[in-house]
């Protein structure tokens, strides 16, 4: 570890707090959940399939991306425990299965996964250190899992 690492990265026991980009980014990601949601109750019945198939899709790549989070926490243990890497790519197979099905159903499936992605990183953050995150997942995953309950609704 370098000198500039060692001052930047945070003493043992202490919460680092969110960077302030990542919080920017993390809220502008629901733009696309909030106007998926709202554009399946507005446009034509032609235009639909689109904007369903695209935020079922924009769900399935968040859930996934999810996931990944936790190998690179993982990746970040001296001592690698496997409960990271499996729970890894449990979100990425599940949303994979949910947007090849039909939306009213897909959708469904994703917003409970992005419930139940929260559920697990409550749990598994403080023991990877990343405790301080879970305020801005919280928020995150309520509106993307009723985005996509909404959106649902709509088909």
């Amino acid at each position: 570890m370098n000198d500039r690492t060692a001052s930047t990265a945070p003493a043992a026991g202490v919460r680092a707090p969110v960077n302030p980009v990542a919080l920017r980014l993390g809220y502008a990601g629901l733009i696309p959940f909030v106007l998926g949601a709202a554009l399946v109750w507005l446009v034509r019945a032609d235009a639909h399939p689109y904007v369903t198939d695209g935020l079922s899709r924009y769900a399935a790549v968040v859930i996934s991306f999810l996931g990944a989070i936790h190998w690179g926490l993982g990746f970040r243990q001296n001592v690698p425990s496997p409960t990271p890497f499996i729970w890894g790519v449990v979100p990425a197979l599940l949303a994979w299965i949910a947007s090849t099905m039909p939306a009213y159903a897909g959708l469904v499936i994703e917003g409970f996964l992005l419930i139940a992605c929260y559920v697990v990183d409550r749990r598994l953050y403080p023991s990877l250190g990343a405790s301080a995150w879970l305020t801005l997942r919280f928020r995150l995953s309520a509106v993307a899992a009723l985005s996509c309950f909404i959106a649902a609704q709509g088909t």
